[in-house]
C-alpha cells in the first residue's frame, strides 16, 4: 500500500504486505498472503526504489501480512528500511515470540493483534497453543517499552463482547497503554 494514514498512528506511511502465515484464522482479512508463495509478488528491490521515491513524503514503513515474522529475512529489511530513514511499524499475531523479541529493538510502534482468552486462541486460529505464544508476545511487547496497540476483533460467532472486554480489561491490567476493539466481518 503506497500510502496510508491509519497502520501507523500519527505517521504517514506505507505497508509492506509480506506473504505466508501458519495459522488459519477463521476471519482472516487477507487470505490470499496465507500461503507461504503468491501469485503477485513484488520484489524487493522494486519496493526500494519505491520507498527511495518517497524519502522526505512518507514517516515510516509497516510492515504486515499475512504475519511478517514468517519471513527470515524480516530483521535484514527492516534494517535497511530504517537505514532508509523511515520509522518502522509492525503488525503481527504475535505468532512467532522468540523472532518478535528479536524485532523489537528495531521497530519504533507495533500493533499486535490479540484474538482471545489464551485458552480459547484455537478457537479462532484453529491452531494448538496459538493462546500461549500470542499471549507470551504481549508480555515482550509490554516488558520492551515500545509504543504499541493492541488490537481485539470482536464478532458474536467468535469472541463476543464480553469475552473482548474480558481480553481488553487483561491486557489494561498487565500495562498496555493502547487497547481497541474492533468489529469482525465474515467478508473482506
Amino acid at each position: 500500500m503506497p500510502l496510508t494514514s491509519i497502520d501507523y498512528p500519527g505517521e504517514l506511511a506505507a505497508v509492506v504486505f509480506t506473504q505466508g502465515c501458519a495459522w488459519r484464522c477463521v476471519y482472516c482479512h487477507n487470505p490470499d498472503l496465507l500461503p507461504a508463495r503468491g501469485d503477485s509478488e513484488i520484489p524487493w528491490s522494486q519496493i526500494i526504489e519505491f520507498l527511495d521515491n518517497r524519502r522526505g513524503l512518507l514517516d515510516a514503513v509497516v510492515f504486515s501480512g499475512g504475519e511478517p515474522t514468517f519471513q527470515a529475512a524480516l530483521p535484514q529489511a527492516i534494517e535497511q528500511v530504517r537505514d532508509m530513514g523511515f520509522k518502522i511499524g509492525l503488525h503481527s499475531a504475535g505468532i512467532y515470540p522468540r523472532k518478535l523479541e528479536r524485532l523489537l529493538p528495531l521497530i519504533d510502534w507495533i500493533g499486535l493483534d490479540v484474538k482471545a482468552r489464551q485458552a480459547d486462541y484455537h478457537l479462532i486460529t484453529r491452531t494448538r497453543d496459538s493462546g500461549e505464544a500470542a499471549w507470551h508476545s504481549a508480555e515482550l511487547v509490554l516488558a520492551s517499552g515500545v509504543p504499541h496497540q493492541f488490537r481485539i476483533t470482536a464478532h458474536p460467532d467468535w469472541l463476543d463482547d464480553s469475552d473482548a472486554q474480558w481480553v481488553r480489561q487483561r491486557l489494561l491490567a498487565m500495562g498496555a497503554s493502547s487497547v481497541v476493539i474492533q468489529q469482525g466481518r465474515l467478508h473482506g
